[in-house]
């Protein structure tokens, strides 16, 4: 992914009747309210790289009138690729192919119907991409609490366990025996 250079401006769709805390953005980033951003901050949570603002030039909007003046300020962050790597042994990923690089671990995934972590890599931070798990950030329960206890809104969170990605409707990948 290119990275967004500044300035930073961009344009919503609103597809409620409310702003979201929690918006994805481009370049495997994701635009946070200043809301979202202090509290984060505050309570001293990691794995969010930058908080640049960005200037919301337009918004689109499917159930009201909304304009570009209404819309809370905006920060676009990137979860850190931390050292977290999946246990493909105790995950059910179907890959295109072997992984051959166990530094980024990369290969097609074709199919996701849960994975788990190898607990000896990951180093605590509460939101980061793992290796071996192209295009989904993981949050640490940390970070699940803090959504709670701040009722921050447009994110869903899935236990890994239940976490499934399958667009071709492939299926789970076949046990291994």
């Amino acid at each position: 992914m290119r990275t967004w250079l500044p300035p930073l401006r961009g344009e919503l769709k609103l597809n409620g009747k409310e702003f979201g805390d929690f918006v994805g953005g481009p370049g495997g980033g994701y635009l946070v309210t200043d809301r979202f951003m202090e509290s984060f901050r505050m309570e001293g949570l990691t794995g969010l790289s930058g908080f640049q603002p960005v200037e919301i030039v337009h918004v689109r909007g499917r159930r009201r009138a909304a304009d570009s003046a209404s819309a809370p300020r905006y920060f676009y962050t990137t979860p850190v690729f931390g050292g977290a790597a999946v246990d493909e042994g105790r995950s059910r990923i179907r890959r295109a192919a072997p992984i051959t690089c166990d530094a980024c671990r990369e290969t097609n995934v074709d199919t996701i119907h849960g994975f788990a972590l190898e607990k000896e890599t990951w180093r605590g931070e509460d939101v980061f991409y793992a290796r071996g798990l192209p295009g989904s950030a993981v949050v640490s329960e940390r970070f699940v609490h803090f959504v709670e206890r701040h009722h921050l809104t447009n994110m869903l969170l899935t236990p890994t366990e239940e976490y499934t990605w399958d667009p071709l409707q492939l299926g789970p990948p076949r046990p291994v025996l």
